[in-house]
């Protein structure tokens, strides 16, 4: 049974204490996460015992065991529950994922996986892990985001996931996204982003109209900033919820991003990679679970504290330098409530 909390909340209840039932839904990038076995039919060289980063069992477990700590905080200020869905990225295959829900962090919330071998050429995925309690998935779709151009040799971006399922009693569509990179320059691989954009919101719309489902999260590392084409225009999100828009979608993290909050750093220069949007079902319909809160997960242990990267997330490596850390992303989080019943 979902754990009830009583927030005040003066949103949602204005002067009063209400008993709502809470639910954290999840993302975190989890800056790669491989096994250390070299996979022939992939780039994986670097994340073995024989690259250059010597990446060996003593540092994959250690690296299992930093990020449950992290993924078994998220959420537990409002629910000791943590997250019901994690979405995540940057990992190498379903194996990894089974090594990490064990670790005693996480053992006892019963974390089921989805997840599917990409085409992408160094094999990293995106997934969602789920507690059964809160997620009952009902349909599972993967579908591959061609990343060539016309004319060039065929090669495909990571996944976009799409599960549709019970959760706690409402329907909900939830698409986990990695995507393409800024390698190359913004402005020249902009088309990929806009493409996994478009692919998204088309296959939303297609399965909203479909089974008339009214709510839906789009979450992941977009590699994008909420002010981007790819996000406003053809995702179609808005950053405020009174204002919003019947067609659009609604981007809590977009404030966070005016106010300067970010993500991953890169140069000296932040940005809000990592989001969760909400349909506009979810972001102001008061029946069954709504919208509540957003919030980038960024305490002071996840952040370097010395060195050329002061400031920026503790990343697993400085270099080829391993330094213990957790992932080059801060994750983030959305909780949403309902009246208990």
């Amino acid at each position: 049974m979902i754990c009830l909390l009583v927030l005040l909340c003066s949103v949602i209840c204005a002067k009063a204490q209400e008993k709502l039932t809470v639910a954290c839904l999840a993302f975190y990038n989890l800056e790669n996460l491989f096994d250390t076995i070299d996979s022939p039919d992939t780039d994986d060289f670097e994340f073995t015992p024989k690259g250059p980063n010597v990446y060996n069992s003593r540092v994959y477990y250690d690296k299992l065991k930093n990020l449950a700590r992290v993924i078994s905080e998220l959420g537990t200020d409002y629910t000791p529950d943590g997250a019901a869905l994690v979405g995540t990225s940057e990992i190498e295959n379903i194996t990894v994922l089974e090594d990490l829900v064990k670790q005693p962090a996480l053992a006892g919330r019963g974390y089921k996986i989805i997840h599917h071998d990409s085409k992408d050429a160094r094999g990293v995925d995106v997934a969602l892990l789920y507690q059964p309690k809160y997620f009952t998935p009902i349909d599972i779709g993967f579908y591959s985001l061609q990343s060539n151009k016309e004319g060039e040799d065929t090669k495909y971006s990571r996944d976009i996931l799409v599960a549709t399922g019970k959760f706690a009693g409402d329907t909900i569509i939830v698409t986990v996204n990695h995507w393409p990179s800024r390698r190359g320059g913004e402005q020249t691989t902009a088309w990929l982003r806009d493409k996994a954009a478009k692919w998204n919101r088309h296959i939303l719309d297609s399965l909203q109209e479909r089974f008339h489902i009214t709510k839906s999260v789009v979450m992941g590392d977009l590699n994008d900033d909420p002010i981007n084409d790819s996000v406003k225009k053809y995702l179609g999100t808005g950053r405020s919820i009174d204002q919003l828009k019947s067609n659009q979608m609604y981007n809590p993290y977009e404030e966070y991003y005016r106010q300067g909050l970010g993500t991953t750093a890169y140069q000296d220069a932040w940005s809000l990679f990592d989001q969760i949007i909400l349909s506009n079902g979810l972001a102001t319909s008061k029946n069954g679970f709504h919208y509540y809160k957003a919030i980038v997960h960024n305490p002071s242990y996840l952040t370097q504290k010395s060195g050329n990267f002061k400031g920026y997330p503790l990343r697993t490596y400085d270099g080829s330098v391993y330094a213990g850390g957790y992932s080059d992303h801060f994750p983030v989080y959305v909780l949403l409530v309902k009246p208990q019943a």
